[in-house]
């Protein structure tokens, strides 16, 4: 692609020489989302590097995908002072007592929770909107995520951008990284930075247990600009970072709609990013799943008439 080049530059070599091309899913989130260990619960978070590459939708649209198929889920919002995710299941006017309070012991957890009208399931554990991000503390969260596990099968993290504190404390304990990147060279990047990160200061890192499983998930994919070589495409991505990729997830307005909403895209019908999340989550399970919305609607349209 040549927009390759521009990932190389001041101090921008992507993973240290890290040029394998992963598979397009090798089965290595089985392990992970497995109905064998309910209860046994498992922290998910969902980071980037760059800020607006979607995390925040995909947090949403994974943990509603996940209730939705029966598991006990709970979403936490660690982007403390900036608060988004509460929109993004429409409870932000339900929103008693936030994480903050649960952490300083201003209340307990069950009351700061809040559950998903639409699916018992889905319960949301919202960021403070009014401190910053250094009221949380590594304690804290460590006491928070442990009693989550006794309550719940997947605890969802939605992390802030970069590297600072709230990163930090959302990937610290995670078993299971989302590693979210557009197809353009500063986001690919800036994750490739993330990866490095969770390697070598998560606390299975740490304490020398297993590796936290890094996942890829390219989101605000737009075949039609990646075929005009305006976008980064799928295995240039893949090849840069090194990682198994769980998902490509179109462009779309449902996202923006299912926002306004209060609406996980998830739950959008007839949507391809509905889809998309949909293919990722079967991913999790280990399932087989071909890669969708790759191609042009345009492109599509020719290959059916002239039979390419």
């Amino acid at each position: 692609s040549p927009l390759l080049p521009a990932l190389w530059g001041a101090g921008g070599r992507i993973a240290h020489a890290r040029r394998v091309v992963a598979p397009l899913w090798g089965g290595v989130g089985a392990r992970f989302f497995s109905s064998a260990n309910a209860k046994e619960g498992k922290v998910v978070v969902v980071t980037s590097g760059k800020g607006g590459v979607g995390k925040t939708t995909t947090a949403a649209s994974l943990a509603m995908g996940l209730a939705l198929r029966g598991y006990d889920t709970c979403a936490i919002d660690f982007d403390v002072g900036l608060r988004n995710l509460d929109l993004h299941f429409g409870m932000e006017r339900r929103v008693i007592y936030d994480f903050v309070n649960v952490i300083h012991e201003e209340c307990k957890l069950n009351q700061a929770l809040v559950k998903d009208k639409r699916c018992p399931k889905m319960q949301l554990l919202a960021a403070s909107q009014t401190k910053d991000k250094t009221a949380l503390t590594e304690e804290g969260v460590k006491r928070v995520l442990e009693e989550l596990k006794e309550k719940f099968d997947y605890i969802v993290c939605d992390s802030p951008a970069g590297i600072e504190a709230g990163a930090f404390h959302a990937m610290q304990y995670a078993d299971v990284a989302v590693v979210c990147t557009n197809p353009e060279p500063s986001s690919v990047r800036d994750s490739d930075k993330m990866v490095g990160f969770i390697s070598s200061n998560s606390f299975r890192a740490k304490e020398s247990m297993s590796p936290v499983e890094q996942l890829l998930l390219i989101t605000r994919y737009n075949a039609e600009r990646v075929e005009n070589d305006e976008m980064l495409s799928v295995t240039d991505i893949v090849e840069m970072l090194g990682l198994p990729l769980l998902g490509v997830i179109p462009d779309s307005p449902d996202i923006l709609t299912g926002i306004n909403l209060g609406k996980p895209v998830i739950m959008a019908e007839d949507s391809n990013a509905a889809g998309a999340y949909n293919d990722a989550l079967d991913r999790f399970f280990g399932e087989e799943r071909e890669l969708r919305f790759l191609t042009s609607e345009n492109k599509g349209i020719l290959a059916r008439l002239f039979g390419r």
